[in-house]
């Protein structure tokens, strides 16, 4: 019954913490409208309209709210399979003249060199001396790189084998994981790109199984608008770089344009509007290790893009270039030298995971393989708003037998657990809020099943002080080893509760992830309020009352 006053501070705290994270959401369409208006703003520069929406919520208040799934909302859900084989065959293809060009070099030795046909994800090639296939070998090998991934340390990417006259070209275990590792990256920081640009809120783009991608976008119109927009390609250039400023509303000059840098805040690049080259000349990008061993990025140009980029970087070296995608500078590499044949490589401050990023920036001009669709529902508002109706109905039947329940069994000890269901759902929606959680139908029954839980630990502390109250002790002994006792069986039942909800979150997708978070929120929330609250309030009403003896 001895509650320090610090600790005390903390409990009412966190309450009042809660209370104040979860007011945005009594003012849903003023905070969203606030929010987008933030966002675009932040994007493309005020207007006074955006000003307006803007003001429509304090800005020193939160701003944070529960978003709303697809299924509350209405929106498209698409479910895609990328087709990785595309990329081994466009490796190969890329491939080919460097493995021609080489093995030109020993022609006197090899003979004629022909490409055979086989299957796209695999180079086959015939020389007409196969008695000079050891040399053959050594030369094709000597092409292979170094795997760039974690789990790749030590490998080649090349698998070359012989048999008879011809050279069997693929690529390695290690190297496929590495490049269905990136690929996907790749199609997902496009697909988001793309939607994002479009100033979507709170879509859902996750990686499902190996090659397939869940695409979720709540308040968009149809799937075949979404297909449409992820359909788009992004604008990727090189440009000369004229200067650069920290002055964002610096005047370019004509001719000109200033750009924003995508990693470094404030700093801006004025660079020439004629790009050099485009992201349509380009034709790979992979991470890769300079001459020192140090983490880089691998680029190549089609013939067109190559003869363009040789020539400009013969008469530039030593001044800097932009790597331009979607209006904003992702590097801005230093030439080094005149490059020619249509290959270079980026270097810098790089470690494995950022050369591995820019990588798939670079590519990311169009989608790296083909992308077909296997699922696609289109969820209309009406259904959403019915969801939502549904879903208050039953938070709201639950919670007022809940009350009445708690009130008519313990009186004024149900009231009290009433409070701290009040409180209880306040902290869950500030939590919800602050993780910027998205909020599905599923969702909503994980919250009406938090509802009976946040009393379930009241009702197992006041059984244990009515039996103490049986063996005739004291008001204040009673309450001491009430939550004592009780204290064991409430850990015991959230604890395998918090198993199931996490099981359900690290295997499950979609939906289910939705119930998962709301229950493990609410598993959380209801303890402290069980635990510590009702405890804090139970306390003080006893150290005001003094009451002689107590009914629960």
């Amino acid at each position: 019954m001895q509650i320090p006053l610090w600790k005390r501070v903390i409990i009412l705290g966190l309450c009042a913490l809660g209370v104040i994270l979860a007011m945005p959401n009594l003012f849903y369409n003023r905070v969203e409208t606030h929010n987008a208006a933030a966002a675009k703003i932040a994007r493309n520069g005020s207007t006074p309209e955006l000003a307006k929406q803007l003001a429509e919520w304090p800005s020193w208040l939160p701003s944070s709210i529960v978003n709303l799934g697809l299924d509350l909302r209405g929106g498209a859900h698409l479910l895609a399979e990328v087709h990785l084989s595309n990329v081994y065959a466009d490796r190969m293809n890329a491939l080919w003249p460097e493995v021609r060009d080489a093995l030109a070099k020993e022609r006197a030795t090899v003979g004629n060199v022909r490409r055979e046909p086989s299957d796209p994800s695999v180079l086959k090639v015939s020389i007409s001396k196969p008695e000079a296939m050891a040399t053959a070998l050594q030369t094709v090998r000597g092409l292979a790189r170094p795997v760039v991934s974690l789990t790749g340390v030590g490998q080649k990417d090349l698998q070359v084998t012989a048999a008879g006259n011809s050279i069997t070209i693929q690529l390695s275990p290690a190297e496929k994981a590495a490049t269905d590792q990136r690929t996907m990256q790749q199609s997902l920081e496009i697909v988001r790109r793309r939607i994002d640009a479009a100033g979507t809120r709170e879509p859902t783009i996750q990686q499902e199984g190996s090659d397939r991608i869940l695409i979720e976008v709540p308040g968009i119109g149809s799937a075949e608008q979404l297909k449409a927009l992820i359909g788009t390609t992004a604008r990727l250039t090189f440009n000369k770089v004229v200067g650069r400023t920290s002055d964002a509303h610096a005047i370019p000059g004509a001719g000109n344009s200033l750009v924003p840098s995508e990693d470094q805040k404030g700093l801006y690049y004025i660079i020439d509007d004629t790009p050099v080259v485009t992201g349509e000349d380009l034709t790979d990008a992979q991470p890769s290790f300079d001459q020192n061993g140090q983490p880089a990025v691998d680029f190549r140009f089609d013939t067109t893009g190559a003869r363009k980029f040789g020539d400009y970087t013969a008469t530039h070296i030593g001044q800097p270039f932009a790597i331009v995608l979607d209006n904003k500078v992702i590097s801005a590499p230093v030439i080094q030298a005149h490059i020619a044949g249509g290959s270079g490589i980026i270097t810098g401050n790089f470690t494995v995971q950022s050369s591995t990023q820019l990588a798939v920036l670079l590519r990311a001009g169009a989608l790296p393989a083909k992308m077909s669709f296997l699922e696609e529902r289109t969820i209309g508002p009406e259904l959403g708003a019915d969801s939502i109706r549904a879903g208050r109905i039953a938070a709201v039947v639950g919670t007022i037998a809940v009350v009445v329940f708690m009130v008519a069994v313990y009186g004024f000890f149900g009231w009290i657990a009433n409070l701290g269901l009040a409180l209880n759902m306040c902290m869950m929606f500030g939590a919800l809020s602050l993780i910027g959680a998205t909020l599905t139908l599923p969702g909503i029954a994980g919250i009406v099943l938090t509802v009976g839980m946040a009393v379930d630990g009241n009702v197992l502390v006041y059984e244990r002080i009515r039996e103490e109250l049986r063996a005739a002790r004291g008001p204040a002994r009673a309450i001491e080893l009430g939550y004592e006792r009780a204290l064991s069986a409430i850990i015991d039942a959230n604890l395998t509760t918090m198993i199931s909800a996490g099981i359900l979150y690290f295997v499950g997708t979609g939906p289910v992830r939705g119930f998962a978070v709301t229950l493990g929120l609410g598993i959380l929330t209801s303890v402290f309020t069980t635990v510590w609250l009702s405890r804090l309030m139970i306390v003080m009403w006893f150290e005001r009352r003094r009451p002689k003896s107590i009914e629960v």
